[in-house]
């Protein structure tokens, strides 16, 4: 849970949780991956919960968690959303908002020397466009000091705030700090920092962090004894940017030796350091390439943090996902990595708990390094693990899908629930409204499956809390997927029994009907191409266990298409056995129409061309990619009118 010290960063900053309660932020503190299965007000509000607890000392995950999973959660979803192109704010503290000498932007980042390639590639661009040789260029590297962002002008320092506007913090000099090196005050922006021999000797025991004890050398308003020591013993400096040890030379050179300076320039200073920036020198090219409102073009920080540490394990705890699988989660004694208190590890799924030997009393190698923090890097001494055998979150049996274990209970599992209401209406398709959000809603007031949802009105969804046209429109929506067809083999799927997706229905209903699935044996099912006996035992499973829901559904009268077809009125067809690709806008019907027109002919219809495809069938604005498979191939290439000519022999 959040310290009373993050609680109070959280109101300094203005924040206030409404989406996320603290046991949700726990829950993706240990398991960050989970980030995907927020919706945007939420994945909003714990970017800005992580931002300010990281500004003000008290990190709650690393900037690689952040970097690689939150943040590019957000990139995946909305590329063009603000947040990505405002500076990340430093924390706010007593007093009124000033405005800076100087825009103080962030940097964009860079974690694989491919992004650092074609970072170059644009300065070059830039530099033909005003006939410079790049090859003269001087690009220029410095440690990525990772301390407290500031302004020095002569007369003031500021916080780095917004990048526009941030606060006065003069009293830090006051305080007795002085500029790294024996500098002179005015050299402009820099970082507060400690340094790192000096913190880990004297202050590691008292600050959680370095950013933890900078943060308390600007806000306390009287220091403490060993902050005030560490000022006295210039341990404790402001760093401007302008006077780090540096690098110099064309970027050729920078290229054929880019991982020795990079280590070289990394370890310059004896300062806490999370990467090294690149810049190039040259004014005019500067200009040219401008800033965003977020970074400077002309700039770029790599970071590829590589710090390891054995570590003991204390116990392995199983969590279960809202998708069924079953994520082992390593407690450990706590290790300070890279300037975090680290105490759990994902140990990713469970084979790689068994065949590794991750267990109580294992020792593994920790690293934070690349996009996954922190990540097990190695086993040093294993020992024989606890493979759970039933669902922590329901109890029911676990079963192996591959190198997971699995819980299949999704009806009842209180783990997987929402994300199975999520799964049956958009597997179903033809509805709208019934996403991550209205889900949620719907089972924190109680709902707990599909055909409770069914039974809702207007006026218990306004009960619930939404508004009354959206209310209206939901009902309207759950009347429309009732009526409009949906074929049998998605009706199936929506129910989501393990191993039966939209494939496996649509064979299995290609030769029985829908009615008659629970009374299929196994000896049934892998009569069926492509079922295996392990996989019909575990199916025969699942289809008991939704058959309660099931037939309380079918009984609301959905309109269901059947697959089932006559195998001896479709042999003799040109299309039986045939595997066919549709590709561009085609007229005679929408691409799902003729597909499912070409299946009832006994085809099979595949969306990409391979080895195995025996025609390809083209609409207008065809992409080119397909065409050149299918010459290279062999394959036959129809119109779409020839095509209508084969289907009426």
């Amino acid at each position: 849970m959040l310290t009373s010290t993050q609680t109070e960063l959280l109101q300094q900053a203005d924040i206030q949780p409404k989406f996320l309660p603290e046991n949700k932020l726990q829950y993706l503190i240990q398991q960050p991956e989970a980030v995907s299965e927020l919706n945007d007000d939420e994945l909003l509000e714990l970017l800005a919960i992580c931002n300010a607890l990281y500004r003000g000392g008290e990190p709650i995950v690393s900037d690689a968690v952040y970097d690689f999973l939150f943040l590019a959660e957000l990139k995946k979803r909305h590329p063009d959303h603000p947040y990505l192109h405002q500076v990340e704010a430093e924390p706010a503290f007593a007093g009124k908002t000033v405005k800076l000498p100087v825009t103080m932007l962030s940097t964009d980042k860079a974690y694989h020397f491919e992004e650092i390639k074609r970072w170059a590639k644009r300065v070059e661009k830039a530099a033909e466009k005003i006939g410079k040789d790049f090859d003269q260029l001087i690009f220029r590297v410095t440690p990525k000091l990772d301390g407290y962002a500031a302004y020095d002008d002569g007369k003031k320092l500021y916080t780095r705030g917004d990048g526009r506007y941030g606060q006065d913090i003069s009293r830090v000099f006051e305080r007795g700090l002085v500029v790294a090196n024996n500098g002179q005050r005015g050299l402009g922006a820099g970082e507060i920092v400690v340094n790192k021999h000096y913190f880990n000797q004297h202050l590691a025991k008292i600050y959680d962090n370095s950013r933890n004890f900078q943060a308390s050398i600007i806000k306390e308003k009287k220091l403490d004894p060993h902050a005030l020591k560490a000022i006295e013993d210039k341990a404790a400096v402001f760093y401007p940017f302008a006077l780090l040890p540096a690098w110099e030379g064309p970027w050729k050179t920078l290229a054929e030796h880019f991982d020795e300076i990079v280590n070289d320039v990394w370890h310059s200073v004896d300062y806490d350091v999370d990467g090294v920036i690149l810049e190039v020198t040259d004014a005019e090219i500067k200009r040219i390439m401008g800033a965003t409102r977020h970074h400077h073009r002309w700039q770029i920080a790599y970071k590829a943090n590589t710090e390891t540490a054995e570590v003991k394990v204390l116990k392995v705890i199983p969590q279960t996902s809202r998708s069924g699988r079953i994520t082992p989660v390593a407690e450990l004694e706590p290790v300070r990595l890279s300037g975090a208190l680290l105490s759990r590890a994902t140990a990713h799924h469970y084979k790689m708990v068994k065949e590794k030997g991750i267990g109580p009393g294992a020792i593994i190698r920790l690293t934070r390094s690349g996009e996954v923090i922190p990540k097990i890097e190695a086993v040093i001494k294993p020992v024989t693990p606890e493979i759970p055998s039933h669902c922590p979150s329901c109890g029911t049996e676990l079963v192996w899908d591959n190198d997971y274990l699995v819980c299949t209970n999704n009806l009842e599992c209180p783990a997987q629930i929402t994300h199975t209401m999520e799964h049956f209406f958009k597997v179903l398709k033809n509805n709208d409204g019934f996403g991550p959000a209205t889900i949620k809603k719907l089972y924190e007031h109680g709902i707990k499956n599909v055909y409770d949802i069914y039974q809702l009105n207007a006026e218990q969804f306004e009960a619930m809390g939404f508004g009354p046209k959206q209310s209206q429109n939901l009902v309207d929506e759950l009347v429309r997927s009732r009526i409009e067809p949906v074929e049998d083999w998605r009706f199936l799927a929506a129910f989501g029994v393990f191993r039966m997706g939209l494939g496996n229905c649509e064979k299995l209903l290609a030769h029985y009907p829908l009615e008659s699935i629970f009374e299929l044996t196994e000896a049934d099912i892998v009569a069926v191409e492509g079922f295996a006996e392990k996989t019909a035992h575990i199916v025969i499973k699942g289809f008991k266990r939704i058959r309660p829901l099931f037939e309380k559904l079918y009984a609301l009268g959905f309109n269901i298409e059947s697959t089932t077809h006559d195998t001896r009125q479709t042999q003799n067809h040109p299309l039986s056995g045939k595997t066919v690709v549709f590709t561009g806008t085609m007229q005679h019907g929408s691409r799902d129409a003729m597909k499912k027109e070409a299946k009832s002919f006994g085809a099979k219809v595949a969306s990409s061309v391979t080895g195995k495809t025996d025609y390809l069938v083209i609409g207008e604005k065809v992409g080119q990619t397909k065409l050149d498979a299918a010459r290279e191939k062999g394959i036959t290439i129809m119109t779409e009118q020839e095509y209508l000519d084969l289907i009426k022999q």
